[in-house]
């Protein structure tokens, strides 16, 4: 595993990621970065805050940076008991310094971005926004702990929920089934539960409707449940007890492709190499124009994260990364099969951390 061991943050001894992000500034001749997407701020601080903005102000001679934590009143408290070194001050204390050049996140809101433009009228923004993924991409060992018990929490939570799946039952009452489980046991959903019966799969983002589950016919779940923090990932179908030829050949096929990528995974290779690996298994068979996204991305803070396994990716997977493999088959009007897995990129390979039957 990569990475080093977190450690406190405060204004004179930085979190390893705000060190490394200091050191990208220094190169991009930034007099300051500012973070306040709350996944973001909590991959660099620990702390979890949705009103926020960390400012790291590097030195030039590559000592540690500057650091403050700013918020409002209502955060204070729990900022200061999570990371009891960091520095923190009131955002009405909010230092509008002489800077030349600020990264920033260029996935923030406009209003956001002109409250910034406003506040410093004089000053160059460069998004850094890559830079940040770059770092959240590589989990520390604490993270992937977390992530790993996530994971794990999920198979259970399927287990639990197919005991109380029942023929007649609709989407939306096995989706508040799976729901119930996440919230009875881990900090609810790390996204809305998909549950598609029947053809219903072959909308590969189906919205779980009235549609109930009929005796012998597929069903697909995709499914994550959110755990101290971060997020699990995994998707599972139901094959049925006398599945029809054509859907006992899909299925074959995507199990293949899946099988395929989790043998690919390792440093070195990038999300494009990735994907394709998976998506010629498909595309071999006959079927590639129906595997129409992507072949995963990562998981965190955050449920869709870098890196990503694509055929536009840039990506190059390093240990510590984790990838989710998901390629599918979908026939309009018939059926679909997505079968996703949630891989640990190791030192010579990758570790899968979803362990359900499928």
């Amino acid at each position: 595993m990569n990475g080093k061991k977190t450690k406190p943050v405060s204004g004179d001894a930085a979190h390893p990621r705000i060190l490394a992000l200091a050191k990208k500034a220094l190169r991009r001749r930034l007099d300051a970065v500012m973070i306040g997407d709350e996944a973001n701020v909590r991959a660099l601080t620990g702390v979890a805050c949705d009103n926020a903005r960390l400012v790291v102000e590097p030195r030039a001679d590559g000592g540690e940076p500057r650091v403050t934590f700013y918020t409002d009143f209502r955060y204070v408290p729990a900022v200061k008991r999570t990371a009891p070194d960091l520095k923190v001050a009131d955002f009405k204390d909010f230092r509008r310094g002489n800077w030349k050049r600020i990264g920033f996140e260029g996935c923030m809101a406009a209003s956001d971005y002109l409250d910034l433009k406003g506040a410093f009228p004089r000053a160059k923004l460069v998004d850094v926004l890559k830079d940040v993924h770059a770092l959240r991409a590589v989990k520390t060992p604490a993270e992937i702990a977390a992530i790993a018990a996530a994971e794990a929490l999920n198979d259970e939570i399927w287990a639990r929920a197919q005991e109380d799946f029942k023929p007649g039952m609709t989407e939306k009452e096995m989706q508040r089934v799976i729901r119930a489980w996440m919230n009875a046991l881990g900090d609810g959903e790390a996204f809305e539960t998909i549950v598609c019966a029947g053809a219903n799969a072959a909308e590969c983002h189906h919205v779980p409707d009235d549609t109930p589950w009929r005796e012998n016919e597929p069903l697909l779940v995709d499914m994550g449940v959110k755990l101290a923090g971060v997020c699990a990932d995994m998707t599972r179908c139901i094959v049925p007890r006398r599945p029809s030829a054509e859907y006992r050949k899909i299925y074959a096929l995507v199990l293949a492709a899946n099988r395929a990528g989790i043998a690919a995974a390792r440093p070195g290779i990038t999300g494009r190499e990735l994907d394709k690996v998976a998506r010629d298994v498909i595309r071999k068979a006959g079927f590639g124009k129906a595997f129409g996204h992507a072949l995963g991305h990562g998981v965190g803070y955050e449920i869709h994260e870098a890196p990503t396994a694509s055929k536009k990716s840039d990506w190059t997977l390093e240990p510590g990364m984790l990838v989710t493999i998901e390629p599918g088959v979908y026939l309009p009007g018939k059926l679909g099969v997505r079968i996703e897995d949630l891989v640990l990129v190791t030192k010579d390979g990758c570790e899968v951390l979803s362990h359900s039957a499928k």
